[in-house]
């Protein structure tokens, strides 16, 4: 079981909603303590149990005839388990959740409110925001911006404008990675009456819209956000994975399989390069001194 539920929570994916909190909220106080420790831990599994679990539970029925489910991008658990996963989720969180709201200010009980509503709500009834186009995108991409906003809330920070810049590409960066893997499941979701993003504008139209997306996440941070402007190139090799199926036809969009495949190990080498901008600008701005 335990097994099951580890698939359930994609360990692939624990580091991106892990990273954006500890980093918004230790760049922000530059102290390790109890609330980074606990906010890190939670965001690094509890929060992707429920966020995938959920999802694999609502979405089984549809995941059975989608050839990409049953792997590292969805556990294909059977009927059976989905209640043990729905409370496995509950018990997981609620720990951590009351922890963080006795060590935060009412300002971030808002914002981790928002943030777990996001999660429930992409997948489960009776909101189904998934199969909302384009709520589908941007709730998506809520669930990675939200655990760095919920840092600088728990620091109790004042976000200046070059910090609501980079959370702003963020978001749009989150908006078009999702269009873009929704275009990979444009057929079985058509198949399964699945509403989403890429089945309402079409395959070719939403990797344009998703380029888009990326080009302007980029120039928000090389001409407000980013303490070294360069870092808004670190959106070409989006750019470059997702152009060769800017025309891919909906009857063909699987194929872009083949981009979205490469995805999780390029989020790794630009993880790593924001990692060093970030403790370049921490050391320039004495964060840590």
């Amino acid at each position: 079981m335990l097994a099951d539920l580890a698939r359930a929570s994609r360990p692939l994916s624990w580091i991106n909603t892990a990273y954006p909190f500890a980093a918004a909220y230790l760049l922000t106080t530059g102290r390790v303590d109890v609330t980074l420790v606990v906010g890190t831990v939670f965001f690094l599994v509890p929060y992707n149990l429920a966020l995938y679990g959920v999802n694999d539970v609502f979405d089984y029925a549809s995941d059975l005839a989608n050839p990409r489910k049953g792997g590292v991008e969805g556990a294909l658990l059977p009927p059976r388990r989905h209640r043990t996963v729905l409370v496995a989720s509950l018990v997981a969180c609620v720990p951590f959740v009351v922890a963080l709201v006795a060590l935060g200010p009412p300002w971030s009980w808002a914002v981790l409110a928002v943030s777990l509503f996001a999660v429930l709500a992409y997948s489960a009834p009776p909101f189904r925001f998934k199969e909302v186009p384009v709520l589908d995108s941007l709730t998506s991409s809520v669930h990675f911006v939200s655990p760095a906003v919920y840092g600088l809330a728990l620091a109790q920070a004042a976000p200046s404008a070059r910090t609501w810049a980079v959370l702003g590409a963020f978001l749009l960066w989150g908006m078009a990675s999702h269009a873009f893997g929704a275009v990979q499941d444009v057929v079985p979701d058509r198949a399964a009456g699945i509403a989403s993003v890429a089945t309402a504008l079409g395959a070719a139209r939403t990797v344009r819209l998703a380029l888009l997306a990326w080009c302007a996440a980029g120039v928000l941070v090389a001409t407000l956000g980013a303490p070294e402007g360069f870092a808004g190139l670190l959106v070409l090799p989006y750019l470059a994975l997702a152009l060769p199926y800017a025309r891919v036809s909906d009857e063909d969009s699987a194929r872009a399989n083949g981009g979205w495949r490469h995805f999780l190990w390029v989020n790794y080498a630009v993880g790593t390069a924001v990692t060093l901008i970030l403790i370049l600008h921490a050391m320039r701005e004495g964060i840590f001194a």
